[in-house]
């Protein structure tokens, strides 16, 4: 009788309960829903800082004046496209996150006699080449759900984890695919939308590189993208919850003159060292064996022979940098600077477009806009450092950072609303 008289008066207490909410419209609850903020990161490699105007993006600039712009976001040291996308989504530097470049040799690393070799995208079968905490990882740890379509080292198992949503680079699936895909992820129930989405877009660069950062195929590419970015910006402020869309490129691109190409075959590199060209600079790698003198006596030969055509970085340089020596990212860097860069052998194909270079160079400079509920409308800031976005997201959407980061919410502070 006890037990029935229990089970009797929960239920009431649930009719009343559900009364309540009733007779106030459900109001605690559609609140939930629309209150709860979401965070759209796209990414358009290649994207330099002054291509709306350049190439006149109509859409990307009307989304930029009903939010904010950068000047120029500057990326990391190099600024070529795996280690700036990951130091996006984890607020460090290279050298903390683990991918120093797009390639290169870890000395620590050592399987049948020889360094192992990093390469675009093997964190998807080794997670541990990446040393850091993504945005999808803190978002998830802290009980959200997470999504990603093709950001770079996504689909890795980083922690043990993936985010809850996620596909595996396919160079079939277009562009309208990703970004309906997208907005069927923020059509799911709250239970099951993820309030962090990363996507990621190559076009851009691959014909900046291929024809150059002014011409007309570019400015092709950048209407393409300009217009899918209008389309789906219209479909999510069509959505009835709160979505800020964050507009990133990793880095810019700048002219390669093919009279001013240097083969690394005339460096005469000694096979006592291994070394990864990167096209905007060459990272050395001492074999087993090769002593601190021999070393300390190649950066010396080199540097002989560079006749201004490049560089060796000296160690204060290389702190500049943030490149310092370790076991990734080589015991002697080249670096030489634009509109001149590095091949390998003798190519048939030339780029006429590249980036890679230092990254404070001005055509380095990247992308960012912003629009949505946490942000300003129609304002302007300056310059300032990728590193920033890891740790505003995290503010934006209310989760505690998980690990120390290399930057503040500095200069970017001034977008958000308070």
């Amino acid at each position: 009788m006890q037990r029935l008289s229990f089970y009797l008066l929960v239920g009431l207490s649930f009719v009343l309960f559900r009364s309540a909410q009733a007779a106030h419209g459900d109001d605690d609850i559609v609140n939930s829903q629309t209150d709860k903020k979401h965070v759209v990161l796209l990414s358009l490699d290649g994207f330099r800082h002054d291509y709306i105007e350049l190439h006149d993006a109509k859409n990307i600039k009307r989304i930029a004046e009903a939010g904010v712009r950068a000047t120029s976001m500057q990326p990391v040291y190099p600024a070529n496209t795996f280690p700036n996308h990951i130091s996006i989504v984890t607020g460090l530097h290279p050298t903390n996150h683990g991918i120093v470049n797009n390639a290169f040799y870890d000395k620590d690393r050592i399987k049948k006699g020889e360094y192992s070799r990093y390469r675009l995208g093997l964190g998807k079968d080794d997670s541990t080449w990446i040393n850091a905490t993504p945005l999808w990882n803190l978002v998830e740890f802290n009980g959200g759900k997470a999504a990603t379509f093709f950001w770079p080292e996504s689909d890795a198992r980083i922690g043990g984890a993936t985010p809850t949503y996620h596909y595996h680079y396919s160079k079939y699936a277009n562009y309208e695919q990703r970004v309906q895909q997208i907005l069927t992820w923020l059509s799911f129930p709250e239970v099951s939308r993820p309030t962090f989405i990363a996507g990621y877009f190559s076009l851009i660069d691959t014909v900046g590189h291929d024809e150059g950062p002014t011409s007309a195929k570019t400015r092709e590419a950048v209407q393409k993208l300009d217009k899918l970015v209008g389309d789906f910006y219209d479909k999510l402020t069509a959505l009835p919850i709160n979505i800020d869309l964050i507009i990133v490129s990793d880095h810019g691109m700048t002219p390669v003159d093919d009279t001013q190409l240097l083969s690394d075959t005339e460096l005469q590199i000694p096979n006592t060292f291994v070394y990864e060209n990167e096209g905007a600079q060459i990272s050395l790698y001492a074999k087993p064996g090769v002593t601190l003198d021999d070393i300390e006596a190649e950066k010396k030969r080199l540097s002989d022979i560079a006749s201004g055509r490049f560089q060796v970085l000296s160690e204060a340089a290389r702190a500049q940098r943030h490149f310092s020596v370790s076991s990734r990212t080589g015991d002697i860097v080249v670096e030489i600077a634009p509109p001149a860069r590095f091949v390998s052998g003798q190519p048939s194909h030339v780029s006429k477009g590249g980036h890679g270079y230092l990254n404070t160079h001005p055509d380095m400079g990247a992308l960012f806009v912003a629009a949505g509920p946490s942000f300003h409308e129609g304002k302007v800031i300056g310059e300032f450092s990728n590193l920033e976005i890891y740790p505003a997201i995290a503010q934006i959407l209310g989760v505690g950072l998980l690990t120390p980061v290399d930057s503040e919410v500095d200069v970017l502070k001034h977008a958000l609303v308070e």
